[in-house]
Protein backbone atom coordinates (compact mmCIF):
# COMPACT_ATOMS: atom_id res chain seq x y z
CA UNK A 1 0.00 0.00 0.00
CA UNK A 2 3.13 2.51 0.68
CA UNK A 3 4.50 2.02 -2.74
CA UNK A 4 1.44 2.57 -4.08
CA UNK A 5 0.70 6.02 -2.90
CA UNK A 6 4.12 6.72 -3.62
CA UNK A 7 4.22 5.89 -7.21
CA UNK A 8 0.69 7.72 -7.02
CA UNK A 9 2.67 11.03 -5.43
CA UNK A 10 5.43 10.36 -8.28
CA UNK A 11 3.03 10.34 -11.48
CA UNK A 12 0.85 13.50 -10.18
CA UNK A 13 3.82 15.42 -9.51
CA UNK A 14 5.11 14.32 -13.12
CA UNK A 15 1.81 15.50 -14.37
CA UNK A 16 1.67 18.81 -13.18
CA UNK A 17 5.16 19.10 -13.55
CA UNK A 18 4.05 18.45 -17.50
CA UNK A 19 1.08 20.80 -17.28
CA UNK A 20 2.84 23.83 -16.12
CA UNK A 21 5.32 23.16 -18.98
CA UNK A 22 2.84 23.27 -21.54
CA UNK A 23 1.52 26.37 -20.37
CA UNK A 24 4.60 28.31 -19.91
CA UNK A 25 4.76 27.15 -23.61
CA UNK A 26 2.08 28.37 -24.70
CA UNK A 27 2.69 32.25 -23.38
CA UNK A 28 4.78 33.96 -26.09
CA UNK A 29 8.21 35.52 -25.00
CA UNK A 30 8.03 39.02 -24.31
CA UNK A 31 9.85 41.55 -26.80
CA UNK A 32 12.42 42.39 -23.70
CA UNK A 33 13.19 38.46 -23.86
CA UNK A 34 13.42 38.51 -27.77
CA UNK A 35 16.00 41.37 -27.33
CA UNK A 36 17.50 40.27 -24.86
CA UNK A 37 18.90 37.40 -27.18
CA UNK A 38 19.15 39.41 -30.25
CA UNK A 39 21.20 42.01 -28.84
CA UNK A 40 24.03 39.78 -28.46
CA UNK A 41 23.65 38.50 -32.06
CA UNK A 42 24.70 41.28 -35.06
CA UNK A 43 22.44 41.52 -38.20
CA UNK A 44 24.24 38.83 -40.89
CA UNK A 45 23.35 41.52 -43.92
CA UNK A 46 24.10 44.71 -42.62
CA UNK A 47 27.36 45.56 -41.30
CA UNK A 48 27.72 46.47 -37.17
CA UNK A 49 24.01 46.52 -36.06
CA UNK A 50 22.91 44.62 -33.37
CA UNK A 51 19.58 42.32 -34.66
CA UNK A 52 17.69 43.86 -31.35
CA UNK A 53 17.50 47.63 -33.55
CA UNK A 54 17.80 46.29 -36.84
CA UNK A 55 15.06 47.89 -38.98
CA UNK A 56 15.07 45.52 -41.80
CA UNK A 57 12.56 43.17 -42.80
CA UNK A 58 15.07 40.16 -42.41
CA UNK A 59 16.10 40.97 -39.01
CA UNK A 60 12.25 40.98 -38.12
CA UNK A 61 11.62 37.42 -39.26
CA UNK A 62 15.15 36.63 -37.30
CA UNK A 63 13.28 38.09 -34.19
CA UNK A 64 10.49 35.84 -35.14
CA UNK A 65 12.22 33.01 -34.60
CA UNK A 66 14.10 34.03 -31.72
CA UNK A 67 10.98 34.21 -30.47
CA UNK A 68 9.55 31.34 -31.40
CA UNK A 69 12.40 29.35 -30.26
CA UNK A 70 12.09 30.93 -26.74
CA UNK A 71 8.51 29.92 -27.13
CA UNK A 72 9.87 25.99 -27.80
CA UNK A 73 11.91 26.07 -24.25
CA UNK A 74 15.02 26.82 -26.31
CA UNK A 75 18.12 28.44 -24.23
CA UNK A 76 19.93 31.37 -25.13
CA UNK A 77 23.15 29.56 -25.92
CA UNK A 78 21.31 27.04 -28.20
CA UNK A 79 19.63 29.73 -30.00
CA UNK A 80 22.78 31.69 -30.39
CA UNK A 81 24.72 28.61 -31.93
CA UNK A 82 21.39 28.27 -34.21
CA UNK A 83 22.26 31.60 -35.92
CA UNK A 84 26.70 30.46 -35.91
CA UNK A 85 25.19 27.50 -37.35
CA UNK A 86 23.48 29.41 -40.19
CA UNK A 87 25.43 32.35 -40.54
CA UNK A 88 28.70 31.57 -39.06
CA UNK A 89 30.64 33.16 -36.31
CA UNK A 90 30.25 37.11 -37.68
CA UNK A 91 26.78 37.45 -36.28
CA UNK A 92 27.79 36.68 -32.29
CA UNK A 93 28.42 40.36 -30.83
CA UNK A 94 31.11 38.31 -28.67
CA UNK A 95 33.98 36.79 -30.90
CA UNK A 96 34.53 33.12 -29.01
CA UNK A 97 37.91 32.81 -27.73
CA UNK A 98 39.08 30.18 -30.27
CA UNK A 99 41.63 30.45 -32.77
CA UNK A 100 42.86 34.18 -34.04
CA UNK A 101 39.94 35.01 -31.76
CA UNK A 102 41.74 34.82 -28.84
CA UNK A 103 44.04 37.54 -29.93
CA UNK A 104 41.42 40.40 -29.37
CA UNK A 105 41.59 39.38 -25.61
CA UNK A 106 44.80 38.94 -25.19
CA UNK A 107 46.30 41.95 -27.26
CA UNK A 108 44.71 44.84 -25.13
CA UNK A 109 46.16 43.58 -21.76
CA UNK A 110 49.59 43.40 -22.59
CA UNK A 111 49.58 46.26 -25.14
CA UNK A 112 48.51 48.23 -22.06
CA UNK A 113 51.06 46.24 -19.42
CA UNK A 114 54.01 47.05 -21.82
CA UNK A 115 52.99 50.59 -22.79
CA UNK A 116 52.84 51.26 -18.49
CA UNK A 117 56.53 49.84 -18.29
CA UNK A 118 57.57 52.19 -20.95
CA UNK A 119 56.01 55.27 -19.68
CA UNK A 120 57.44 54.15 -16.30
CA UNK A 121 60.73 54.11 -17.69
CA UNK A 122 60.65 57.14 -19.47
CA UNK A 123 59.44 58.98 -16.23
CA UNK A 124 62.48 57.53 -14.12
CA UNK A 125 64.68 58.99 -16.72
CA UNK A 126 63.67 62.13 -16.40
CA UNK A 127 64.04 62.16 -12.35
CA UNK A 128 67.71 61.08 -12.83
CA UNK A 129 70.26 63.99 -12.81
CA UNK A 130 71.96 63.92 -15.69
CA UNK A 131 75.97 63.16 -15.27
CA UNK A 132 78.73 64.54 -17.45
CA UNK A 133 80.78 61.83 -18.74
CA UNK A 134 83.40 63.38 -17.90
CA UNK A 135 82.81 63.50 -14.49
CA UNK A 136 82.09 60.02 -13.88
CA UNK A 137 84.82 58.78 -15.66
CA UNK A 138 88.00 57.61 -14.25
CA UNK A 139 90.91 60.04 -13.56
CA UNK A 140 93.32 57.38 -15.54
CA UNK A 141 91.72 57.74 -18.79
CA UNK A 142 94.25 59.34 -20.98
CA UNK A 143 91.83 60.40 -23.68
CA UNK A 144 89.67 61.93 -21.83
CA UNK A 145 92.75 63.90 -19.92
CA UNK A 146 93.58 65.16 -23.95
CA UNK A 147 90.47 65.96 -24.46
CA UNK A 148 90.00 68.07 -20.82
CA UNK A 149 93.51 69.70 -21.95
CA UNK A 150 92.49 70.56 -25.04
CA UNK A 151 89.28 72.56 -24.22
CA UNK A 152 91.16 74.42 -21.44
CA UNK A 153 93.81 75.90 -24.30
CA UNK A 154 90.62 76.98 -26.72
CA UNK A 155 88.47 78.02 -23.90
Amino acid sequence: MGRMMVCTGVLASLLLAGVGTVQAQDEQPTDDQVNAVAKGLYCPVCENVPLDVCPTPACKQWRDTIRDQLAQGWTQGQIEQFFVDQYGDRVLGTPPATGLNWLVYLLPPLVFVAGAMILAGVFRGWRKPLVSTIESASPDDRYLERVEEEIRRRG
